[in-house]
């Protein structure tokens, strides 16, 4: 079974095209207009092992609010799309990543039921032109549209841009975590409820 998925999703605000491959190798293509997501998917695609294309048109004249929000969501789309019925997979992932003095834990369950936990103080308002508040609307975004729970914490980290590698980092590998076949599954579906 392919898992890939293709999203155009068009706004007032926004055109994005997402393309994944949930079972890639880490390739990427980006064209968003905003430098420090693209370098933090990156993160996400190389340590999730998940091929990425992202493109995006937004309204960057206003900032990026928009664009950071609307590539979450397009990303949480193709996610839900390419992962299927979820027979056969672990569903649940987690991960403690560190970078210098930042450490951070991500666990996600792709239970069907998006909800977002997000615990992470930055010292400073913005990572080069950045807004380090966007970290949270991508996840938000992501979280309640590829119908995931997951919880983002911060345990510790002075340098901004650390701690939100940190997290980036952290959630691919959980990513990867949930998304891998689990044989002892022999297809059948993670949950007791018979459903998800």
């Amino acid at each position: 079974m392919q898992r890939r998925a293709k999203i155009q999703r068009d706004t007032l605000e926004t055109q994005i095209q997402v393309s994944i491959d949930l079972d890639g190798s880490g390739q990427t293509e980006f064209d968003t207009g905003v430098p420090f997501l693209e370098h933090m998917l990156d993160q996400v695609a190389r340590h999730g092992l998940i091929d990425l294309s992202v493109k995006a048109k937004g309204d960057l004249h206003i900032d990026a609010h928009h664009t950071v929000e609307d590539i979450g969501i397009s990303l949480g789309q193709a996610m839900a799309r390419a992962v299927g019925d979820k027979k056969g997979i672990r569903r649940y992932g987690h991960a403690y990543v560190p970078l210098d003095e930042a450490l951070s834990r991500v666990v996600v369950d792709l239970s069907g039921r998006p909800g977002l936990e997000f615990h992470a103080k930055f010292r400073r308002a913005r990572i080069g032109a950045f807004d380090v508040d966007l970290i949270h609307e991508f996840f938000q975004g992501f979280a309640n549209h590829a119908g995931v729970t997951l919880h983002m914490d911060s345990l510790r980290g002075d340098n901004a841009h650390h701690v939100a590698e940190t997290l980036f980092k952290a959630f691919g590998r959980a990513l990867r975590m949930a998304l891998e076949p689990d044989p002892r599954m022999q297809g059948s579906l993670p949950s007791t409820k018979g459903a998800l």
